[in-house]
């Protein structure tokens, strides 16, 4: 293999595995933020018991998520040089603001949220809670524009060999950037719930903390029954955008070849052949296709040979990513109707298979959300910038043994990282949501400014 594509390969290492940690970081900082703020409403301690407990894997994860992610940046100018020149007067600024707005509210923060349950008030720590959910999510406004920007670029001119923004309001508010942000923060929100239901749904098959994983589950399924039903209206949505602004990329993942199909159906399943232009083992649902991009039954779609060979993304793998991708998302929908429909007296707790696809969906949202990625990263290729930048045309020119030698580095070094991390989840996980009665001999007698005295009152009001 050449520089160029084992340069590729590192870089589709690299940012999927850091994409898994984002997309846990920013749906469980709005968790324990809503967990938080209904202790301070309510005063049940159950709600600060999930928000002290899932705060310890949200402090890893978030930890994680900045070790794997600092190395991104820097592959841009040492693998794809002559891409940070030519739009750098772009992507440069907005990733500036990223730092700028949200990494420096999550660094200000953070260290509040995790260490001062005990050392600042109430309002203050909850405070403190509030603006690192915000910084997480401010971080993905603006990773979402950058890299949506490379999908519908817009805003720019040509000048000096450079593209360069001329309306940043377009630059940031492209075509695609609205959807795929909603569509995004929709994809981290299930991820966090479906963890913290699959985590809980396990606690009740195994018999802990009952009441711990019961308050945890039924939230989570609430929130799983609105946002998989509202997340498959967005992507639909979405998918509209990509037939406006990427043809291309639409008919790889729909597995459609002739120049143009009318009333195409929906594949569900076949295997693409690019060199014959073809799918073999077609499974599809006739003019469902058609309803579902054009809304009508005699509706045209674009298809691959439309394109020239050098203009078409890699079929295989963004057709089998996109299904796997919607193929989760049914499989959410179904459950989430499911075990909201359990509820019906008091039936969910004690349905076990129920509860083991739970425990076997706990990853569910994590496959979904890189499955998704792939689909857009592979399915904008050959360009970097859509219709403006070539991949071939910015890789660095460096010897191939050596981007193999810093690509067999990084997959050992993330493996070792996945490891660790692991292995720490899983000892918070077996060890449980903190023990009220013991938590409370704990904190009797401490320097507590209000805080930690209040939930003492709390617990001995309910029997504790």
């Amino acid at each position: 293999m050449d520089a160029a594509l084992l340069s590729r390969i590192q870089f589709a290492w690299t940012v999927s595995f850091h994409i898994l940690f984002p997309t846990m970081t920013i749906g469980l900082a709005v968790l324990i933020a809503t967990w938080e703020g209904l202790w301070l409403k309510t005063r049940n301690p159950r709600y600060l018991q999930l928000a002290k407990f899932w705060i310890k894997p949200f402090a890893i994860t978030f930890g994680s998520g900045v070790v794997t992610g600092i190395v991104l940046s820097y592959e841009f100018g040492t693998n794809f040089s002559e891409f940070s020149h030519l739009v750098g007067p772009v992507l440069g600024p907005l990733m500036t603001y990223e730092v700028l707005t949200a990494f420096f509210l999550e660094a200000g923060f953070l260290g509040v949220m995790l260490f001062g349950w005990q050392r600042v008030g109430e309002r203050l720590h909850f405070f403190a809670t509030l603006i690192v959910a915000l910084g997480t999510l401010l971080s993905a406004f603006w990773i979402l524009a950058a890299n949506s920007w490379m999908q519908t670029p817009a805003g720019y001119e040509f000048v000096n060999g450079q593209y360069v923004p001329v309306d940043w309001f377009k630059v940031i508010f492209n075509p695609s950037f609205p959807l795929r942000l909603v569509h995004m923060l929709l994809a981290t929100f299930l991820t966090a719930s479906f963890l913290v239901a699959g985590i809980s749904a396990w606690y009740l098959l195994k018999g802990y903390d009952r009441e711990f994983a019961k308050r945890g589950l039924s939230m989570t399924l609430w929130f799983i029954l609105v946002l998989a039903p509202l997340q498959a209206f967005v992507g639909d949505e979405h998918g509209l955008v990509v037939k406006e602004h990427q043809p291309a990329k639409l008919a790889a993942m729909e597995g459609i070849w002739d120049k143009v199909e009318k009333s195409p159906g929906l594949r569900l399943f076949a295997i693409p052949d690019e060199k014959a232009e073809t799918n073999h083992l077609e499974v599809e649902v006739p003019y469902l296709a058609s309803i579902i991009l054009t809304h009508s039954l005699d509706g045209e779609v674009t298809g691959l040979k439309a394109f020239a060979p050098k203009d078409r993304p890699p079929v295989t793998p963004v057709f089998f990513s996109f299904r796997v991708m919607v193929g989760l998302g049914v499989l959410m929908i179904l459950v989430a109707f499911w075990a909201n429909w359990r509820r019906r007296g008091g039936k969910l707790w004690q349905d076990k298979w129920l509860l083991r696809l739970l425990v076997c969906m706990t990853p569910a949202g994590l496959i979904a959300t890189i499955a998704g990625w792939w689909v857009v990263e592979i399915g904008r290729q050959p360009w970097l910038v859509y219709g403006l930048v070539r991949t071939e045309q910015v890789v660095s020119k460096l010897p191939a043994e050596r981007v193999a030698l810093t690509l067999a580095l990084f997959v050992v070094t993330y493996l070792v990282l996945l490891a660790a991390f692991l292995h720490f989840y899983r000892k918070l996980i077996r060890k449980g949501p903190p023990d009220m009665a013991k938590l409370e001999s704990q904190l009797v007698g401490m320097q507590a400014p209000g805080y930690a005295l209040n939930w003492v009152r709390e617990l001995k009001k309910e029997g504790f």
